[in-house]
């Protein structure tokens, strides 16, 4: 822990209570508290300056009462925690030294004491945004990378769909399908999002899902032969669609189930009887499961961004006192792009 040395004040994001359903901004409150920039001797922590936040749906999930081995519900009185870059101001741990950055989990809060540094990443590639990893260069993009790569294994020339396509994974997934000369259909939730997608992003086409009266009816519009790949950030009525349009030994990465997450009764999947008849291959994955990978993951994306060959949006809010109203609108779809909280600048 941090004691003595210079004091600062901290202001932080502060969960209220448990919640039910989709995050409010009335859910949280921003304080301001005080901190030390120096850490104990014999300690080994760090204490870090948050440049950049990550507004990810999981925050969302923690934010409610759960129990689970391996994620735990934040503590009501304490501040939101996710993936943030932060430049390290003291270090007991011999692996950092004060003006390192680093990305990896830190609180919701101007400064953090870092209590597990180990599991912190060292930014060594500053010729690219800072920003970036929040988003393709963090958490997002070794997700989508892992989710695609090893989980979907995509062969060139395949069909993929990517649903919530706009969002931080999902431009990425498309990307990357794209680079492997695979036929890409994203789906989003907006006239906007869909233009970007095929404009911008370099998507084959893409459909806006909340104007399709019909999801089966989209996607063999789409996809007249057949879906390889479908990469699921949405689960639900989506992924019961998608189960009447996978080819022979298709594969389904799933990544995430954003419109289950606010919802009280999580709705059926009623077309699961196609994985067994068109012997389709349907696999969760947790992308902590790859950090150990992340080195291999940089020799692949780095030279893709500094050769321009991908683009990434982001969709930054300035300052921590806005940091609830950029979480809230993950769920509604008002962000497009990687939804990214700037808390200060170096």
């Amino acid at each position: 822990m941090a004691s003595g040395g210079e004091v600062m004040k901290n202001k932080q994001v502060i969960l209220k209570h448990f919640i039910d359903g989709a995050p409010k901004e009335s859910d949280m409150v921003v304080k301001t508290s005080s901190i030390s920039l120096k850490v104990e001797p014999g300690s080994n922590a760090v204490v870090g300056k948050n440049l950049y936040l990550s507004c990810d749906p999981y925050i969302g999930s923690r934010m409610k009462k759960f129990e689970h081995p391996d994620f735990s519900s934040f503590k009501p009185g304490s501040p939101l925690e996710g993936f943030g870059v932060a430049k390290v101001v003291d270090s007991g741990n011999p692996g950092f030294k004060k003006g390192d950055l680093v990305w990896g989990t830190v609180g919701w809060e101007e400064y953090s004491v870092i209590e597990n540094p180990e599991k912190l990443f060292k930014i060594h590639h500053t010729d690219v945004p800072l920003s970036y990893y929040t988003g393709i260069l963090g958490m997002p993009g070794i997700t989508a990378w892992a989710g695609f790569y090893e989980v979907a294994a995509p062969k060139k020339g395949e069909y993929v769909f990517v649903s919530a396509a706009a969002g931080a994974v999902g431009q990425l997934v498309g990307q990357f399908a794209k680079l492997m000369g695979c036929y890409v259909v994203g789906s989003a939730g907006s006239k906007e999002k869909v233009e970007i997608l095929k404009n911008k992003l370099g998507f084959d086409d893409a459909f806006n899902y909340k104007e399709e009266n019909d999801l089966d009816a989209a996607l063999k519009r789409c996809f007249p032969e057949g879906i390889d790949i479908y990469f699921d950030n949405v689960g639900g009525k989506m992924l019961d669609a998608v189960l009447l349009n996978m080819r022979l030994k298709g594969r389904i990465a799933v990544c995430g189930m954003i419109s289950q997450y606010n919802l009280s009764q999580h709705e059926g999947v009623h077309n699961l009887m196609n994985t067994l008849i068109k012997r389709i291959r349907m696999e969760g994955f947790v992308v902590f499961d790859y950090f150990p990978q992340y080195s291999k993951f940089l020799e692949v994306v780095l030279p893709l961004i500094r050769e321009g060959k991908i683009v990434y949006l982001e969709d930054i809010t300035e300052g921590l006192e806005n940091a609830p109203a950029a979480l809230v609108g993950l769920f509604s779809g008002r962000n497009i792009g990687k939804q990214v909280v700037l808390v200060a600048r170096e």
